[in-house]
């Protein structure tokens, strides 16, 4: 196994070097990881990992990752403790040793022997564990979406590929054959000239949280270290666990929870950056509720050479095609549907200057869905650990998608048209939305310029 040299570690550059001593208050890698760097992964070694964050999803990677007899889990850390026993005792059922266990995720960053952490963190803590993670030598796999702004993105882009570092992000249709199959579909040009895309996401989950009061976390929770860099608020049972992604402090509602998956698929397809975007919606199913994110949306995304139509319902599950989520490529000779049970092309008509509709092509009837395409995301990104080859959902595609999503709630929250410049990665001419594009972290957390 090769050692790499600090430079290489540090991404040869000057301000990653001086990321790395200042990443965060409290936090300092070891003057061993910091001269020496992190060893890559070899075929014939088992491969270290550690759990950051073990709620549901947190559960259900690690699951996916023992599944595979060469992972072997050292630690788990999560702020509840009770998250923290059920991500222990997962451990200790499959391979019978008990990983150590932390309320603070900081203490694995140091560890030499992990060689890729997961983080399944609420949203608002993703960017700073992949950021630390990247810069002390380890790879990593993270859920969705990817980051809380566009800024935060950014900087977790630059940290991974300065650090030469494997980065999956957890949007696990890249990994299903039905979705790489439909897309190829889309890229072959057989639908004609693609102008309207549309995705959708209407959810039967309970919408309503009511109006709870503001009490005191469970004892087992450090609810301080749970905020991290968000604002410091009373604690309040509705803006916790599951339903923090209700909340602008945490997460962006349903546009950027299940939009970085269906908006992903759009990108993957259509290789197109955003240049704009508008979008209205509201709380209209749960006026009262305490919840602050629209409960229904509609948001409309500019590209160069088409127009991305997002909408989204919570407490209502039948949506566009009676399909509960999917995406629409609507050509000039067909449209394509997929979820994730399937795909199929229906044609378009053609009656102009005739008197009875003409289809313009051959219909595609239904192809069923793959399964199991979490575990075959995890597994790409440990195949990609060995080979160092990018993964099928490199942090990069990640970023791209939730760009997409953070500017269509940056235009519902201003109600306004955004203006964007992809490759500077910055709002025209609006300087309270550009405001918009990254988030003030509380003391004492820093995001690092990288």
């Amino acid at each position: 196994m090769k050692k790499i040299t600090r430079r290489e570690f540090l991404g040869n550059s000057p301000v990653a070097i001086a990321g790395a001593s200042t990443i965060i208050a409290g936090f300092e890698p070891s003057e061993k990881i910091k001269a020496e760097g992190k060893i890559s992964v070899s075929s014939n070694d088992r491969i270290h990992i550690a759990l950051i964050g073990c709620g549901g999803m947190g559960k259900a990677d690690l699951k996916s990752f023992l599944r595979m007899n060469e992972i072997e889990c050292l630690a788990i850390a999560d702020v509840d403790e009770k998250h923290l026993a059920e991500g222990i005792k997962i451990v200790e059922e499959t391979r019978s040793r008990k990983p150590d266990g932390y309320r603070d995720f900081r203490r694995i960053m140091d560890r030499r022997d992990i060689d890729a952490v997961i983080v399944a963190t609420p949203d608002h803590w993703h960017a700073l564990p992949v950021i630390y993670a990247c810069q002390t030598g380890k790879d990593v796999y993270v859920e969705k979406p990817l980051a809380t702004s566009i800024k935060e993105g950014r900087v977790m882009v630059n940290a991974a590929h300065r650090n030469n570092r494997i980065v999956q992000v957890g949007t696990q249709q890249r990994s299903a054959k039905h979705f790489q199959d439909a897309v190829r579909y889309v890229k072959s040009g057989h639908l004609g000239k693609i102008r309207l895309v549309r995705s959708w996401t209407y959810l039967d989950w309970k919408g309503g949280l009511g109006n709870p009061l503001d009490c005191e976390p469970p004892p087992e929770v450090d609810y301080d270290f749970w905020l991290g860099p968000a604002p410091k608020r009373p604690f309040n049972p509705a803006r916790f666990h599951f339903t923090f992604r209700w909340f602008w402090d945490y997460s962006g509602g349903l546009m950027t929870d299940w939009g970085a998956h269906m908006v992903d698929v759009v990108m993957w397809a259509m290789s197109e950056d955003p240049i704009g975007a508008m979008a209205i919606g509201g709380k209209y199913g749960f006026p009262d509720d305490i919840m602050e994110t629209p409960d229904t949306q509609q948001s409309i995304v500019e590209f160069p050479g088409f127009s991305l139509l997002w909408e989204h319902m919570i407490g209502c599950g039948v949506g566009p095609w009676q399909r509960e989520h999917g995406v629409e490529f609507h050509g000039s000779n067909g449209i394509l549907v997929v979820d994730r049970k399937g795909w199929e092309v229906h044609s378009e008509t053609d009656k102009l200057g005739r008197p009875d509709r003409i289809y313009r092509m051959k219909a595609v009837p239904r192809q069923e869905g793959s399964w199991d395409y979490h575990f075959y995301h995890v597994k790409n990104f440990i195949e990609c650990m060995k080979t160092r080859e990018k993964p099928v959902s490199e942090i990069s595609f990640g970023h791209k998608a939730a760009t997409v999503c953070h500017l269509a709630n940056i235009a519902v929250r201003l109600r306004r048209y955004i203006s964007w410049d992809p490759e500077k990665e910055k709002v025209v001419g609006d300087t309270e939305a550009q405001k918009l594009v990254g988030r003030k972290y509380r003391s004492p957390w820093v995001l690092p310029e990288i």
